[in-house]
C-alpha cells in the first residue's frame, strides 16, 4: 500500500491541475450524440421523450466504458476522481447534483477505489421552468470531465456532451432505449430512508450504529458503508458488523482524518443502499445482539435491484412473435393452405433443389405480406398518436380497444363466429396452383391472408409491443412473426422425407382452438381491471356494455354464417349484428371519453394507496394547522415521471399512513396536470417553477419544511415526527 501511495497522489494531483483547464478551454458549441475517446464513449440522454413546463425531467451521462478501465463515484476512493459536468443552459432551465448511483469497490493491492465499469448511467434532475414554451427545444450542454483509469494509468477524458429536448404538453412517455433503464437507476439511487445513526471511537478504531427505516425488520445479511468524504473511515480496511433486533453495528477502520465529527454516507445491504448520517454519540439500543454481518463482495454492487439490459425486452417480444406465428401454423383458418402446398412438396420430393426454391419463395411472400401489414398498421399508430394516444395501457382509448378485441378474438376461437373462412378457399385458387417459385410465392401471401384473421397465442403480446415500439423495432416483431409463421413449411421444404410424418387436420384441432380461447378471455378481463383503474366505476361500466354488446353482435353474426351454410338468407341477421356492432363502437368511444375527462386527484394507478388526501388549496392548510394539526402537501401532475415514482415509492406506504395517522397530520394533494393559477403561486412562493413540491407544515410555524424532490418514505416519517 505504501508503494502505491505515490500513484494516488499523482493522479488526483493531475486532475487537480487538468480539471479548470479543461472547462476554460472546452468548445461552447454544442456536441450531440455520442463522444467518443479509446477508454469511453459518452452522451446525454434522456429518460423522457419530451420536458413539459413547470416540470423536472431526468437526464444522464450515458457511459460506455473500455473493459479494463473504470471511472469513480462521487467519493473515488484511495486514488482517482470523481467525474464533474459544468452545464450551460437555456435561461430559467437548472440542473441539480448528480444523482449517484451505488459504486462498486475496485480492490488495487493495498487501495480500495470507488467507481464504475461498463455501462453506466449518471442521472440528473433539470428543472424546466413554467415559461417554457411547448415546440421549443432545450439545448442542454454539458462540458463533463472523465477521470478513466486501468490498473496501471489514468487518463483525464474531457468531452462536450448535448441533448437537444423538446418542450410539448401533456404526458412525456419514457424514452427509447434508454429511459426505462434511467427510471430503475433513479428510483434505485440510494436516498434517506430514516435511518437514525451513531459513530463513536473505542481503542480499536469507530463503532457505527444505525436502527430504523428499513432496519428495523432485522433481516440485513451482509453490509458496507461507502463514505462520501475521503480519509474519514480506512477504505482498503475490512469492515465488520453485526445484526441487531432493530439495526446493525459495523466496526471500521479510522482513516487519515481523524475528527470526531458526524460520519455521512451510504449505508450499502443485500435489502438495498440508503443514506445516512452518523452522529457523534453513543452506541444505539437494538442494534446488536443477534449474529455477524458479511461484508457484500468487492466488485460487486449492493442488493439494489439491478436495471435490465435495454435490449431484453425487445428480445422477450421477439421471442414472442417467432412463437405466436409458429402456433399460427395450427389454426385451423391457416393449415389447410399449409398442408396443400406440402403436397405440393411432397411431388417434388424427387427435386431438392426445386423444394428448397418453393421453399424460399414462400418465405419471400410471408415476409413481404407481414412488412406490407405492418405498413398499414404503423400508419394507424402514427395517425393514433396524431390524436393523442400515449403509450399501450395507459391510454384509456387503449386498453379498452384492447379489452374488446381479445374478447372477439376468444368468441372467434369459441366458435360463436368465424372469420376468414370464405378466404381458405384461396389456398387452392388460380395464384396458388402457379408453377415454380412464383405459385410458392403467391402461397406465402395467401397464407398471411387467412392468417390475418386467425390469432395464435403470444402473437397478442406481440403485436401489442409493436403498436408502441419504434417503427423499426416494430418491423422486427412483424418479421419475426413471418418467420414463425414460415419455418415449418420452410423446414419440411429442406428436407421433404418430413412431409409423411405431417399430422393431417382432425377433430383434435377443433378442440385444441376452443381451449386457447381461454387465455384470451382472461387477458380481456385483466384489461378490463386494467380500465377500471383508469377510468372509474362509470368508464368501467360502459365498457362492460360493449362487451356485453360485442358478444351479441358475434353470436348473431354465428347465426349468420349457419343460415348461409343452409343456403338461406339472413338479412334480418346481418342488419342486427351490424347495428351493435355500431352500439358496440360508441359504448366504447363513450367509456373511454368518460375515463378521459375523470377528474383526479393523483395517477388513477395509484389511487388504491394507502394515504387519504383530499384536496389541496391554501385555505385547507390554514385551516388545519389553526386546529393544530400538521400538513403533509403534495403537488404533483399526472405527466410528472418524478412524480409517479416517488408516489409509488415513498408515498403509497403503510408506514407513511401509520405516520400520519400518529401525528394526527392531513395530507393534501394539489393536481397540476391541467394548469391551476394558485397551484402556480404556491409553486413561485417556494422558489418552484414546476412540480413536484413537498411540503410539511407545521402549527405555530410560519414557514413550512421543504421535503427533497426525490423521497422515501423514510423521509416523509422523519420529516412528520419532526412536528
Amino acid at each position: 500500500m505504501p508503494t502505491l501511495r505515490p500513484f494516488a497522489l499523482l493522479a488526483a494531483l493531475i486532475l487537480a491541475v487538468l480539471a479548470p483547464t479543461v472547462h476554460a478551454s472546452a468548445a461552447v458549441e454544442p456536441a450531440f450524440g455520442a463522444q467518443r475517446t479509446e477508454r469511453i464513449a459518452a452522451e446525454l440522454v434522456p429518460m423522457t421523450q419530451w420536458a413539459t413546463p413547470g416540470s423536472t425531467v431526468v437526464v444522464a451521462v450515458r457511459q460506455d466504458i473500455q473493459p479494463g478501465w473504470h471511472t469513480y463515484w462521487r467519493n473515488p476512493g484511495d486514488s482517482g476522481g470523481a467525474t464533474t459536468l459544468d452545464w450551460t443552459l437555456p435561461a430559467g432551465v437548472k440542473a441539480d447534483p448528480i444523482l449517484w448511483p451505488l459504486p462498486t469497490r475496485q480492490r488495487l493491492l493495498g487501495l480500495m477505489n470507488y467507481g464504475y465499469s461498463g455501462e453506466v448511467f449518471l442521472p440528473v434532475p433539470i428543472q424546466v421552468p413554467a415559461s417554457a414554451r411547448p415546440g421549443e427545444i432545450l439545448t442542454l450542454t454539458a462540458q463533463a470531465l472523465f477521470l478513466v483509469c486501468s490498473d496501471r494509468m489514468c487518463v483525464p477524458e474531457p468531452l462536450t456532451l448535448s441533448l437537444a429536448l423538446p418542450v410539448r404538453e401533456g404526458t412525456a412517455p419514457l424514452s427509447r432505449p434508454w429511459g426505462e433503464v434511467i427510471r430503475k437507476t433513479v428510483e434505485t439511487a440510494p436516498r434517506p430512508a430514516g435511518i437514525t445513526a451513531h459513530v463513536t471511537r473505542d481503542g480499536q478504531g469507530l463503532i457505527l450504529t444505525a436502527t430504523g427505516g428499513p432496519l428495523a425488520s432485522g433481516t440485513v445479511g451482509a453490509a458496507y458503508v461507502f463514505p462520501f468524504e475521503p480519509g474519514r473511515i480506512d477504505h482498503a480496511a475490512g469492515q465488520s458488523g453485526q445484526l441487531g433486533p432493530e439495526g446493525l453495528t459495523l466496526r471500521l477502520a479510522p482513516g487519515r482524518e481523524t475528527g470526531d465529527g458526524a460520519l455521512s454516507g451510504v449505508l450499502a445491504t443485500d435489502k438495498g443502499a440508503w443514506e445516512i448520517t452518523a452522529e457523534p454519540g453513543p452506541p444505539l439500543d437494538g442494534a446488536t445482539g443477534k449474529g455477524p454481518l458479511a461484508p457484500p463482495p468487492e466488485g460487486e454492487a449492493t442488493k439494489a435491484p439491478a436495471s435490465a439490459p435495454a435490449s431484453l425486452g425487445l428480445l422477450h417480444v421477439l421471442g414472442l412473435a417467432l412463437l405466436g406465428g409458429l402456433v399460427l401454423n395450427l389454426m385451423p383458418c391457416v393449415f389447410p393452405v399449409l398442408a396443400m402446398k406440402a403436397a405440393a412438396l411432397s411431388a417434388a420430393a424427387h427435386d431438392p433443389a426445386r423444394a428448397r426454391r418453393d421453399g424460399l419463395a414462400f418465405l419471400v411472400g410471408v415476409l413481404v405480406s407481414f412488412l406490407a401489414l405492418a405498413g398499414i398498421l404503423l400508419a394507424l399508430r402514427a395517425a393514433g398518436q396524431a390524436v393523442g394516444w400515449g403509450f399501450q395501457l395507459q391510454s384509456p382509448g387503449v386498453t379498452a380497444t384492447l379489452a374488446l378485441i381479445l374478447l372477439g378474438v376468444g368468441l372467434n376461437l369459441s366458435g360463436v363466429f368465424h372469420v376468414g373462412a370464405g378466404l381458405q378457399g384461396a389456398g387452392s385458387g388460380p395464384l396458388a396452383r402457379l408453377p415454380g417459385a412464383t405459385g410458392a410465392f403467391f402461397t406465402g401471401v395467401l397464407a398471411v391472408v387467412v392468417a390475418a384473421p386467425c390469432t395464435a397465442p403470444f402473437m397478442a403480446a406481440a403485436l401489442g409491443a409493436a403498436l408502441v415500439l419504434p417503427w423499426p423495432l416494430a418491423l422486427a416483431v412483424f418479421l419475426a412473426l413471418g418467420l414463425g409463421l414460415a419455418a415449418p413449411y420452410v423446414a419440411i421444404s429442406l428436407s421433404p422425407g418430413l412431409l409423411a410424418r405431417l399430422p393431417r387436420p382432425g377433430a383434435w384441432m377443433e378442440t385444441l382452438k376452443g381451449v386457447l380461447a381461454f387465455p384470451m378471455y382472461g387477458a380481456a378481463l385483466w384489461l378490463t381491471w386494467v380500465f377500471s383503474q383508469q377510468g372509474g366505476g362509470q368508464a368501467l361500466a360502459g365498457l362492460l356494455a360493449a362487451g356485453l354488446l360485442l358478444a351479441f353482435a358475434g353470436w348473431t353474426y354465428g347465426r349468420v354464417q349457419a343460415r348461409r351454410a343452409e343456403g338461406r338468407q339472413a338479412v334480418a341477421g346481418v342488419v342486427t349484428a351490424t347495428l351493435a356492432l355500431l352500439l358496440t363502437l360508441m359504448l366504447a368511444g363513450a367509456a373511454a371519453m368518460a375515463a378521459r375527462e375523470r377528474p383526479a386527484v393523483i395517477e388513477t394507478a395509484e389511487a388504491a394507496t394507502a394515504l387519504a388526501s383530499q384536496p389541496w388549496s391554501a385555505q385547507a392548510v390554514a385551516q388545519a394547522t389553526a386546529a393544530g394539526r400538521p400538513v403533509l402537501v403534495n403537488l404533483t401532475a399526472d405527466w410528472c415521471v418524478t412524480c409517479k415514482i416517488n408516489e409509488r415509492a415513498a408515498l403509497s406506504s403503510p408506514r407513511v399512513a401509520e405516520a400520519i395517522r400518529a401525528a394526527n397530520a392531513v395530507y393534501l394533494v394539489g393536481d397540476w396536470t391541467r394548469r391551476d393559477d394558485a397551484i402556480t403561486r404556491e409553486l413561485q412562493a417556494h422558489g418552484r417553477s414546476g412540480v413536484p413540491l413537498y411540503l410539511v407544515y407545521r402549527p405555530g410555524r410560519d414557514e413550512p419544511e421543504i421535503l427533497p424532490q426525490l423521497l422515501t418514505e423514510g423521509v416523509v416519517i422523519e420529516a412528520l415526527k419532526g412536528g
